[in-house]
């Protein structure tokens, strides 16, 4: 089972590095910094990437890859960890690094089209054969006896679209009651036993160590986990509503001079954006922006109510304060189980 996923077997509680390497000598080196669910798709990408860039450039590249979870990511980054770009969950961790540094200017988004966020996805919850325990919407998730799985919103930013997707859910059913939705997702997080500091950490453990009755997570995931594990039987359950992710890319301004990789970095970014590019982030369970791709892949996506957005909670800066920041909501009503 552990090899039928990239890296599924293997421990991510910190980050991992992958490598591409285009040729034996390499011209020129680059690094990208993204979070969990995209190792295979950007070992995937790299590939192809890899050889536009030699028939474009004429140009030999190497292309490393570190995964984690987003949050984690974006520190080491802050930390002095010298990415080329970051591929992340979410444009709140980019934020961070604006922030803390001068790597990127704090208007990064601007640079690229659809806000820099070059594909999507959404959270849906993934459970076994059966589905035993009738799992169907998240008020189920917070029943005794369920056991839930999902990452640290404090180190991963898949934990944090899920932890939204599960407020605005309790918000829609409580007339908009803040503290209806806190108690609602204080009662979700009791029942969670297991949090992985990343989304992939949190496959794993639903996955291959078998603890759990429903994984939350992002569609891509899921199908992911389905489709490549069908022998566990593993099935998809969508709730009545959700949220969509829309993981966040940018180039690092002050690293790529320094490197002098600009040109390479952002050529991979906009590889991104083109047909070949959407075509693998279809292939690897990722929405694409591009609707004529999107329609060929369209049959191996659930229907999701997705019309809830980081928008619906005044962008990554409010949200980020109100719910994940130290003393935020999570913080006070997370109690680790002992």
């Amino acid at each position: 089972m552990g090899n039928k996923l990239i890296g599924l077997g293997v421990a991510v509680a910190v980050s991992s590095l992958s490598v591409f390497a285009g040729a034996a000598h390499a011209d020129t080196t680059l690094l990208n910094v993204s979070y969990d669910p995209t190792r295979e798709f950007y070992a995937d990408f790299n590939k192809q990437f890899a050889a536009q860039w030699q028939k474009d450039a004429g140009e030999n590249i190497s292309i490393r890859t570190s995964h984690g979870g987003s949050g984690a990511q974006a520190r080491s980054v802050i930390d002095g960890l010298e990415a080329d770009v970051v591929t992340l969950a979410l444009a709140g961790d980019i934020d961070k690094i604006a922030k803390k540094t001068t790597l990127l200017p704090e208007d990064w988004q601007i640079r690229l089209p659809f806000n820099s966020s070059p594909y999507t996805s959404t959270v849906v919850f993934l459970v076994r054969k059966g589905n035993p325990k009738g799992i169907h919407d998240w008020s189920d998730l917070v029943k005794p006896g369920v056991q839930v799985i999902t990452p640290n919103p404090k180190t991963s930013g898949g934990a944090r679209w899920n932890f939204l997707a599960a407020w605005a859910y309790s918000l829609k059913h409580s007339g908009n009651s803040d503290a209806a939705a806190t108690d609602f997702v204080a009662k979700l997080y009791a029942n969670v036993a297991v949090l992985d500091t990343g989304s992939r950490g949190s496959t794993i453990t639903f996955v291959e160590r078998h603890q759990g009755d429903v994984l939350i997570g992002g569609e891509n995931e899921a199908l992911l986990a389905q489709q490549q594990l069908k022998a566990e039987g593993l099935e998809i359950v969508v709730p009545s509503s959700s949220i969509l992710i829309e993981p966040s890319v940018a180039l690092l301004d002050r690293n790529v001079d320094k490197h002098g990789t600009r040109k390479a970095a952002e050529a991979y970014l906009n590889f991104l954006y083109t047909e070949q590019g959407q075509e693998i982030a279809a292939k690897h369970y990722f929405r694409p922006r591009n609707a004529v791709i999107l329609g060929k892949y369209l049959s191996q996506f659930p229907s999701v109510d997705s019309s809830t957005t980081i928008d619906s909670f005044g962008g990554w800066t409010v949200a980020q304060a109100k719910f994940f920041a130290d003393d935020g909501i999570f913080d006070k009503i997370y109690k680790p189980v002992k």
